[in-house]
């Protein structure tokens, strides 16, 4: 007999999720997901674009559902697929009104499936769109935090909104960057891995105010659900791991998580609660 998991905690605060890939989760149908999420707290759901065929379906879901709004950008792995053609689409479609960020960009030195010296200049080039546009950025880094502080550093004092570094994995160096440089860090189930000690250092360096939530679904599904495909629905377990990680009640981590989404994403003056 199958161990039972835990249900998911609703606790009664409003949450956004701030990285999800809705246009990849086959379990369910977008409006089931929606649905159930908003069961939970979940209010705003935000979908990440990452590559030159998906733009089009990340506006789709914006237009299509209320809760849905999106991002425009090339990530990492499909540098290699970017053009002028496509730097145009993404600088017109920033005008729409649900789209609300320039992601995923960055580099990714893990995999390694674009070229680096071609991650580089479309990390570059997006983040001048960003720069361009007065708009935040979602940020991709693995095994690049040199580049990554290095590139930043040429364009930080000219960004309007910074923007989040998601699925945060690097090291204390790059997040105390970061965060110096006002952006947020972005967490998911990876902190609730038992062998994600690492990232949990970073959690308990963090401060609060800099601090978003996510699921990155359909990745990185949070114990106990490990196994499943992720949904945002998840974002529950990830903010109560936080709660616990910084020893901190969990409706501060909710409160000021929200307030942080809606400072970055949605133009809201963040409020800092002590």
């Amino acid at each position: 007999m199958s161990k039972k998991r835990r249900e998911i905690p609703n606790f009664g605060k409003a949450i956004i999720e701030t990285h999800c890939h809705l246009d990849y989760l086959k379990e369910q149908s977008v409006a089931e997901i929606l649905q159930r999420a908003q069961s939970l707290g979940i209010e705003r759901v935000i979908t990440i674009a990452v590559a030159p065929d998906n733009l089009d379906i990340i506006i789709s879901l914006t237009q299509n559902h209320d809760a849905v709004w999106g991002t425009q950008g090339v990530h990492p792995h499909d540098a290699g697929h970017y053009s002028a053609e496509v730097d145009a689409r993404i600088r017109s479609n920033l005008a729409l009104p649900r789209i609300v960020a320039v992601g995923e960009i960055g580099l990714d030195y893990y995999y390694d499936h674009s070229e680096r010296s071609v991650q580089r200049a479309v990390f570059e080039k997006q983040l001048q769109i960003a720069v361009d546009h007065g708009l935040p950025v979602v940020i991709h880094t693995r095994d690049a935090d040199d580049d990554t502080r290095s590139i930043l550093s040429n364009f930080t004092g000219r960004m309007k909104n910074k923007g989040v570094v998601h699925s945060f994995t690097s090291g204390p160096a790059l997040a105390e960057y970061c965060i110096s440089e006002g952006f947020c860090l972005g967490f998911n189930g990876i902190c609730t891995f038992n062998k994600a000690e690492n990232v949990r250092d970073v959690i308990r360096i963090t401060p609060l105010a800099h601090i978003l939530l996510e699921t990155d679904a359909p990745y990185l599904t949070p114990a106990p659900y490990r196994g499943r495909e992720n949904a945002p629905f998840y974002l529950p377990f990830v903010a109560e791991k936080i709660a616990e990680v910084k020893n901190i009640a969990i409706e501060s981590v909710l409160e000021q998580t929200y307030t942080n989404s809606l400072s970055v994403f949605f133009n809201t003056p963040r409020v800092i609660n002590e």
